[in-house]
Order: C-alpha cells, then structure tokens, then sequence
C-alpha cells in the first residue's frame, strides 16, 4: 500500500474516531439538558437552571466540534496548499471562548446574587429534586469527560480534548450548584448564599481553563514554533543518519492535529543527486514515523563546508 493511501486511511479512521465520541457526548449532553432544565423549573433552582445553560453550551459545541472537524479532515487543495488543520484550532479556539462567556455569565449572575441577598432580600429555597439532577450530572459528566480526554489524546485531536474540558468544567459547575443547593436544604434560608457563592467559584475554575484552550490557539495562529524538546527530537532523528550534518534553519510550527518542518540539511557535496534524495527521503519517512503520517516536511539539502586551504609560510 502506498504511503499516500495509507495516510488517507488513518485520515478516515482518525475523523471517524472523532465522530463517534463527539456524538456519545452529544447524545449525553443532550439528555442532560433536558434534564436539568425539568429539575431547574420543578425545583425552583436558579442555580440548576444555570447549569442547564451551561450543558446546553456543552452541546452546542459538540455540534461546533462536528461540523469543523470534518472540514479540517479534507485534504490539500488549490486554495489550501497546507490542508485545513487549522480549521480544528478554529473550532478549539470558540470552544475556548463559549468557555469564557459562560464562566463570566455564571460569575454576573451569583454575584448578582450575593449581592441582593446582602441587600436583604431572600433567596428562594430549591427543592430536593435540583440537588439529585446536580448529583447525577456531577457522576455523568466525569464519566464523559474521562472517556473524551482519553479519545482525544489518542486520536491526537485538540477540538476533542478542549471539548472533554468542557464536560469537566459542567462537571464542575454541577459539584458548586450540588453545594450551593445542599446547603440551602441543610442549613436553613440564612445559607441560602451558598448557591451563588459556590457558582462564583466554579465560574473562576471555568474561566481559568477557557484561557488554558485559548492560549495555545493563539500560538497556533501566530505561527508558534513547536515545543524546545520536539525541535531538539526533530535535530536527533535527522542526526542519526549516516553522512547527514549540521542541521540548521529549523522552522516549525504547528497545523491543527499535524507538525510542519521545514529544515536545511549537509551531505557529501560528491554524493549522487539520487542518493542526497534518499536519504532526504528516508528521514521524513522517519519523521512522520515519529509525529504522524500527516507531517508536513520540507528538506533543503547542501553540501558540506570544505575547510580552507592553510596558507603556506
């Protein structure tokens, strides 16, 4: 089989990995919302139905994750020389940014809260039901998230792995509404607080991993090289070939799920031109053996520095 073809093939398994455990947690999400939202109204929960906010943002960017992720999965075109990988960092990027908005929603509102709770006025009592609904998603949502991080490192996606956070931070939102409305069943009205207090916090947490998703897509887009330590794997590999030195002009970056290298190369200036070309070859294929067939590499290949003659006395 062709590399050409076989890369097509880990192409297709890689996306159909990637829409098999998108749409588990979409199915999830989606029947928590509903959920939620039923618990929220029957329970009278302002925090339960913020957390059904939150899982319905959960769901939609399930669909964002779907919908892009089939479009970075096309191959190169005209317009398109490096594919469209950057597609899937697009689609990380607004994942990250829902993230932002939601936390700073859920911080607008508790403080809102708190704040007409100090000027005296009394907050509802939720009923048992909200508390449940906050328990069973706590224990649903960790399990997605476990099973989504797991699938996404391993089909090596950021779309996939940025959307398990985003289980993990509804998970966290449902632990903060679980204290909040426990406390306001426990302890009596005088605790009631503990609802919107609780939902400041998760919101910081949410907040806080919305920057970690967004941080590295900014480098992305602003064409970050890759990390010191690929580079320097990148450098050993290309070493470890007879006759081949001084590798120089390493220029890397990242492109969605793949790793572009452009470097330059010193063989034997006496060398074949077909034999510079399969040894240029083989150390690609061994790179793409190491960061994934859809390594995109560029090899410039130059001849060894003759040392000068020494000048006689």
């Amino acid at each position: 089989m062709s590399e050409n073809n076989l890369r097509k093939e880990e192409e297709a398994a890689r996306e159909k990995g990637i829409y098999r455990v998108t749409v588990t947690g979409s199915i999830v999400n989606f029947v928590l919302v509903v959920f939620k939202f039923i618990a929220g109204i029957l329970g009278q929960s302002a925090a339960m139905l913020a957390d059904a906010v939150h899982s319905l943002s959960d769901f939609v960017t399930d669909i964002i994750v779907i919908a892009f992720v089939r479009i970075s999965s096309k191959p190169q075109d005209k317009g398109h020389d490096y594919g469209h990988g950057k597609y899937e960092t697009l689609a990380t990027a607004i994942i990250g940014i829902l993230l932002l908005f939601v936390g700073f929603g859920i911080l607008w509102n508790g403080g809102t809260s708190v704040f007409r709770f100090l000027q005296g006025e009394e907050l509802e009592k939720p009923g048992m039901v909200a508390l449940v609904a906050a328990i069973i998603s706590i224990v649903f949502k960790e399990i997605l998230y476990q099973y989504t991080v797991i699938k996404g490192k391993k089909l090596n996606s950021q779309a996939v792995v940025a959307n398990a956070w985003h289980h993990r931070s509804d998970a966290f939102s449902s632990i903060g509404t679980a204290v909040g409305i426990g406390g306001a069943i426990l302890l009596g009205e005088h605790w009631r607080v503990l609802d919107p207090i609780a939902a400041i916090v998760v919101s910081l947490f949410i907040m806080k991993v919305s920057i970690q998703l967004l941080v590295p897509c900014i480098g992305e887009l602003l064409e970050k090289s890759l990390p010191d330590d690929v580079e320097q794997q990148i450098e050993a590999t290309v070493l470890s070939f007879p006759g081949v030195s001084e590798p120089h002009h390493l220029r890397t970056r990242r492109i969605g799920s793949y790793y572009s290298i452009d470097l330059h190369v010193r063989m034997d200036g006496k060398i074949s031109l077909e034999e510079a070309h399969k040894t240029a070859t083989a150390i690609e294929h061994e790179l793409r053996k190491l960061f994934g067939g859809g390594t995109l590499i560029n090899i410039h290949v130059e001849p060894v520095k003759q040392p000068k003659d020494t000048p006689t006395a």
